[in-house]
């Protein structure tokens, strides 16, 4: 008996209109796939869930120590914690207990940089490996066409999980309520999972990691976005609803440590699932290296005619979107100034902002100090991702392109540190002048809250620049640990920001660049620990760019 195969369609799967389907479940390799990249995040995903935890149970310590019994806190805090301002940056407080008190910042901020953990693992192993050619050279060998994926998706649940984990058993720990716990572990499920979604299926979109960047952190800036709207709209009105339609809301709605609706985050698993499946089929239905939708054509001819330019040129998108949050942020920050003299009325509060902020001042300007200084964490951020982008453009051989002109590798490199500079002093400076102009608007006094607010800003950049020299110090010198400038920002945001609330020894909370910034404005400007900063700033850089020098490339 003689069997003959089937003749595909055209156009069809398997034709000349579209990739072939694979016959079998398309996992072959998996596990491989999966022990590789997981060692290659052996440092990133354990240390940013231990970062995450410790940003929980560390902040609850804290405010223990800081309010010994509720009715303190309560008094002290509930007309400040119903901002709409502050609702929109942190969303609503779940109750007024203590535990609630105790991590009100923690819910929604810590489910988005739980989110963006997500989108960097499942971005790294999908696009990123199959735009540097990595993928297709592991596809010649016996590896499934869904491998890749599943393996991403499945790291990326697994850092989710970690890090759920290490929070709910910290913050029992610390003494914070179980079921509370539990719920803010359900609520960080339901954000973390469904961005491995989102990515998953931004990564068969798009042809490039940028444009995976583009759709995954659009996502979360518009699902940021819609939740604000909705959690700041007045009782009974339509735009309520809004709260319920995005993963940031459904964490939210869970309310830890107040209704502790757990079962909220049962709709985040479910649009993980959802999304999973969709990121299958449209695998199925393109080519490897290519993305579902078409890739925009570029011009003709560039006007780009350096190094430094094609670096400001890719790096557009990313700038335009940190300056458009820090604008927000620059908003949110005038709003709330004016009412943080009045509704802080509490000594506890008071002392809580001197030890973040400085002993100097009024109330508003420990206020601004703090936060100023929270911003500063948020552009080393920036300044780590620019300078980062070094490696990125080295592993993936499209350096090798550069350098083949009569461009220099110190000149590129330097193109990036520059930048990373200049963007970070911007961020800085923009978010300062938009909450100058709220707050000096609302004090009828906008040139005098312009000049103290923006010189702040500008006194922390010595401490911005130190991680940036980090950054470009491990790139220079130990280009497989380039990631751990990621690490050490953590580490120093918890010396910088509370290791005086913790009691920590001096000599730990000093290796902190954020210790040493002036506790501006209201406090005295000190330009020695300034200058020392930019001195160390400049040496760890200049060691870095050395190290680039005398290496080999890639």
């Amino acid at each position: 008996m003689t069997t003959v195969a089937a003749r595909p369609r055209p156009g069809g799967p398997g034709g000349p209109g579209g990739p072939a389907r694979p016959a079998g479940p398309g996992l072959t390799g998996t596990v491989a796939l999966l022990r590789l990249a997981a060692r290659r995040d052996r440092v990133l995903v354990p240390a940013s869930a231990i970062g995450l935890a410790g940003f929980v149970a560390l902040s609850a310590q804290a405010t223990f120590a800081l309010f010994p019994d509720l009715a303190q806190a309560q008094a002290s805090m509930a007309s400040t914690l119903a901002n709409p301002a502050l609702v929109a940056m942190y969303g609503p407080i779940s109750s007024l207990g203590i535990d609630s008190i105790a991590t009100f910042k923690s819910v929604l901020l810590g489910g988005v940089f739980l989110a963006l953990l997500a989108y960097v693992v499942v971005r790294r192993h999908t696009r990123t490996e199959e735009e540097a050619g990595r993928l297709e050279l592991l596809g010649a060998g016996v590896v499934g066409r869904r491998a890749a994926l599943t393996a991403a998706v499945l790291l990326g649940t697994a850092a989710v999980l970690l890090t759920v984990v290490l929070t709910v058993a910290w913050s029992v720990a610390v003494g914070l309520d179980p079921a509370g716990s539990v719920a803010l572990g359900a609520a960080w499920l339901a954000m973390g999972l469904s961005w491995v979604g989102v990515t998953a299926v931004a990564a068969q979109l798009t042809s490039s990691t940028r444009g995976t960047a583009g759709w995954s952190l659009g996502a979360l800036a518009v699902a940021f976005l819609v939740r604000a709207v909705g959690d700041t709209a007045a009782d009974g009105s339509p735009l309520r609803v809004l709260s319920w339609l995005t993963p940031l809301g459904w964490g939210v709605q869970v309310a830890p440590y107040g209704a502790n609706r757990v079962w909220v985050a049962g709709l985040g698993v479910l649009a993980y699932a959802v999304l999973v499946v969709v990121a299958y089929a449209l695998l199925d239905r393109r080519d490897l290296g290519a993305g579902v939708l078409p890739s925009r054509p570029g011009r003709a001819r560039s006007d780009i005619s350096t190094a430094g330019g094609l670096t400001r040129r890719l790096a557009r998108g990313t700038l335009v979107g940190w300056v458009t949050a820090y604008v927000v942020l620059g908003v949110v920050l005038g709003s709330i100034a004016g009412s943080v003299e009045s509704s802080v009325d509490s000594p506890e509060v008071a002392d809580m902002l001197r030890a973040m902020g400085g002993d100097a001042g009024s109330v508003t300007d420990l206020y601004f100090s703090t936060e100023l200084h929270f911003a500063a964490v948020g552009a080393s951020a920036l300044a780590i991702a620019l300078v980062t982008r070094m490696h990125t453009e080295e592993t993936t051989a499209r350096l090798e392109a550069v350098l083949a002109t009569p461009v220099r590798r110190t000149r590129w490199a330097l193109g990036h540190v520059v930048l990373a500079v200049a963007a970070s002093a911007t961020v800085l400076v923009v978010s300062a002048a938009v909450a100058a102009l709220v707050h000096g608007a609302d004090v009828g006094d906008v040139g005098g809250q312009l000049t103290q607010l923006v010189g702040a800003a500008l006194s922390t950049l010595p401490a911005v620049w130190v991680a940036l020299g980090v950054a470009v110090l491990l790139h220079g010198a130990l280009p497989r640990f380039t990631g751990l400038a990621w690490a050490a920002l953590i580490v120093f945001l918890l010396l910088g920001e509370f290791g005086d609330l913790l009691d920590l020894p001096g000599w730990l909370v000093d290796l902190s660049p954020f210790t040493h910034l002036p506790a501006l404005p209201g406090g005295e400007l000190a330009w020695a620990p300034l200058l020392g900063l930019t001195a160390v700033a400049v040496a760890v850089t200049a060691a870095g760019l050395g190290a680039l020098r005398r290496r080999d490339i890639g």
